[in-house]
């Protein structure tokens, strides 16, 4: 294998031009893979942000609901009849619903995702909440989440320069009194958090013990798995009991099943292979065209079909790795321009690296062997 290498390499920078034309090729099949997974993995990662912080072991939902961009209510009754389970330590309602926000800036409204929790008792493991839990148990105050987009006003720089923060939220007038961080996410452009009872006061058409989320703690050194099958067989069918586990692979699976985005940005990476491939199976192709009365007088001599096959493979290998570096130093510019526009938590993975270099050896190895076709016509009797 080492002694077949040079001759593949030196066969593949013959031609400067046309080893650049490969390489900006696999590059840019690189970076639309990239672009796509990057923001499939953003959809997926910035929609189960709240479901991740959630201080909890089980959650409990209407059963009609699909995701947190359309929840339906249910009684809370059903939560505190979880407390008949010497398991659970404590149950904890949650609010959820869309409201208008308006901003105090131009005057211009926008949807805002607000959450309504009981102020005694911190649900949320989110830079912000813990220390301005208290200042919620007063009317009409909420906590502004500063991740949310530019859209919504100035929030966030005037409040940390000490300014007094107001606007309207459902045409009630409401005080800013804190920042946490959340996220925005492809269902909230911006978050809000307040206690239960300014929840209502906003929503003055919600009844109360109406919730949508129910979080259950359970005591220490309990099985969670176990508790959340008996409290299936012990709660009515029209509530769901789902781990919190469970909670975030439910929200995933929406996205991911129950609307286009998820199939939009997988057939985008696929496209992306198909391109690549294209792209070098025709440098290939060429290559071994130009080249194919010294690939003839190689078999004449007695080289084998194989022999030649591993030459063609090592030049797509190499192609593939070289490849790579560009298309991947490219994206991290992309991810962080990508990240200021739209705010969504747009990274590099390991994961995604990895998945990105193993597609792009395998988008290379596939065009070699197509391509390696061709040296079947070189006979070295049509040359000799």
């Amino acid at each position: 294998m080492n002694q077949k290498i040079p001759l593949a390499w030196l066969q593949m920078t013959r031609d400067k031009t046309r080893l650049a034309v490969a390489l900006a090729g696999i590059g840019f099949a690189d970076i639309l893979m990239f672009t796509q997974l990057g923001f499939r993995d953003a959809l997926y990662y910035s929609n189960v942000q709240l479901h991740s912080s959630l201080k909890g072991d089980i959650v409990l939902i209407n059963r009609q609901s699909n995701a947190i961009l359309s929840m339906k209510s249910f009684s809370q009754r059903r939560l505190y009849k979880a407390l008949d389970l010497p398991a659970v330590q404590s149950v904890h309602p949650i609010y959820l619903d869309y409201t208008i926000w308006k901003n105090p800036q131009t005057g211009r409204t926008r949807t805002i995702l607000i959450y309504g929790i009981n102020p005694e008792v911190n649900l949320f493991n989110l830079p912000g909440v813990q220390e301005n839990l208290d200042k919620l148990k007063l009317p009409d105050t909420v906590l502004f989440d500063r991740s949310s987009r530019q859209e919504y006003g100035q929030i966030a720089t005037n409040f940390d320069k000490g300014q007094n923060v107001t606007t309207e939220v459902r045409r009630r007038k409401i005080k800013v009194v804190g920042l946490f961080t959340l996220g925005t996410s492809f269902g909230a452009d911006g978050n809000l958090i307040t206690s239960d009872v300014n929840f209502l006061r906003i929503f003055n058409n919600r009844q109360r013990g109406l919730v949508d989320i129910g979080v259950i703690q359970l005591k220490p050194g309990a099985n969670v798995n176990a508790v959340a099958q008996d409290l299936r067989n012990y709660l009515p069918q029209d509530v769901n009991v789902l781990t919190k586990q469970e909670f975030i692979d439910f929200e995933r699976h929406y996205w991911a099943s129950s609307t286009a985005i998820g199939f939009i940005f997988s057939l985008g990476t696929i496209m992306g292979f198909i391109v690549g491939t294209v792209i070098v199976y025709q440098i290939l192709y060429t290559e071994v065209s130009d080249h194919l009365s010294e690939y003839a007088t190689l078999k004449a001599i007695g080289y084998t079909q194989n022999y030649l096959l591993m030459v063609i493979l090592q030049e797509a290998l190499l192609l593939a790795c070289l490849g790579y570096l560009p298309g991947w130093f490219f994206t991290m510019l992309m991810y962080q321009k990508a990240k200021e526009a739209t705010l969504l938590p747009i990274f590099m993975s390991f994961d995604r690296a990895i998945t990105v270099l193993i597609l792009t050896i395998i988008m290379c190895f596939i065009s070699g062997a197509i391509a390696v076709r061709k040296l079947r016509s070189a006979d070295p009797a049509d040359i000799f």
